[in-house]
C-alpha cells in the first residue's frame, strides 16, 4: 500500500476483480487519499476492525454476501459514508442499494474521475472534507414542527429530545428541503441540490430517500404531512422554519 500523509482522507476499495481494486487503488492514491482494499466482505470487516475509514466503495455483486447485504449491515453499525458499483442497466439494484442506506452509486463500467468526483461530493456532505475554495458555511439549528436541525454537526433531533440518525443523503435532501419550505422543488433540482449532477429520466433516487426520510419524521409516513408530494412537480416542505 502506498503511504501518504496520515491527515489525508481514508478509502476502503470492496470488490473481488482484483483489476479494479488496483486501478481504483492507484488512481485515489494520486489524488490524495489513502486507501485500503477488500476482496469479500470478510476481508471489509478485518479492515474496518483495524482502519479509521472515512468512505466506502462497495461493488454490488460480489461471491458470500453481496453489496446490498454488507450495505444493511454496515448501515446497522455506522453512518459511515458508502458509495455503490452497479452494472450498468441495475436500476432496481440501485434503487434497492439507496432503499438500504448507500449515499450514491456509480455504473460500471466507469471514468475513475466520476467516481472520485463522488466520493468528493459525498464526504463533503457527510463533513469528511472541505469544499475547494470555499470557506465554512456558518452552522445554524433549524427548527420545523418540533424537530431540530443541526447544520454544523450534521444532527436531526426530534421533538422527544432524542436523536434520529441519517445517512449523508438524507440528511442532505432534509436540509435542502427545511432551507426552502412551502416551494415546490423538482427532483432534478433536489438531485442538483444534493449531489451535484443532473438526472436521467429514469433516475428515483430522490424518491427513494424521500421514503426514507418520511419514515424517519412523520407521524403518518402512509399520509405524509411535513415532506408532500406535487404531482406533475417534486416534493414542497409544507412546515414553518426558524433559524
Amino acid at each position: 500500500m502506498i503511504a501518504v500523509m496520515e491527515n489525508q482522507p481514508q478509502i476502503l476499495v470492496v470488490d473481488d476483480d482484483r483489476e479494479i481494486r488496483d486501478l481504483l487503488a492507484r488512481f485515489l492514491v494520486r489524488h490524495g487519499f489513502r486507501v485500503e482494499t477488500a476482496a469479500d466482505g470478510k476481508a471489509m470487516w478485518a479492515v474496518l476492525r483495524d482502519r479509521r475509514i472515512d468512505l466506502v466503495v462497495l461493488d454490488l455483486m460480489m461471491p458470500g454476501d453481496d453489496g446490498l447485504t454488507l450495505c444493511r449491515e454496515l448501515r446497522g453499525k455506522s453512518d459511515m459514508p458508502v458509495i455503490m458499483l452497479t452494472a450498468m442497466g441495475e436500476d432496481i439494484d440501485r434503487i434497492i442499494g439507496l432503499e438500504v442506506g448507500a449515499d450514491d452509486y456509480v455504473a460500471k463500467p466507469f471514468n475513475p474521475r466520476e467516481l472520485l468526483a463522488r466520493i468528493r461530493a459525498v464526504m463533503r456532505r457527510a463533513g469528511a472534507a472541505p469544499r475547494a475554495g470555499e470557506g465554512e458555511a456558518p452552522a445554524s439549528v433549524l427548527s420545523f414542527a418540533g424537530w431540530s436541525l443541526d447544520t454544523g454537526g450534521r444532527t436531526l433531533t426530534g421533538p422527544d429530545g432524542q436523536p434520529v440518525e441519517l445517512t449523508s443523503g438524507e440528511f442532505d435532501l432534509l436540509l435542502a428541503l427545511a432551507e426552502r419550505p412551502q416551494r415546490v422543488l423538482s427532483r432534478e433540482q433536489l438531485l442538483d441540490l444534493t449531489r451535484g449532477r443532473e438526472s436521467s429520466p429514469f433516475d428515483r433516487s430522490i424518491d427513494v430517500q424521500v421514503s426514507r426520510l418520511r419514515r424517519k419524521i412523520e407521524p403518518d409516513p402512509a399520509r405524509p404531512e411535513l415532506i408532500k408530494t406535487v404531482r406533475s412537480g417534486g416534493y414542497m416542505f409544507t412546515p414553518s422554519v426558524e433559524r
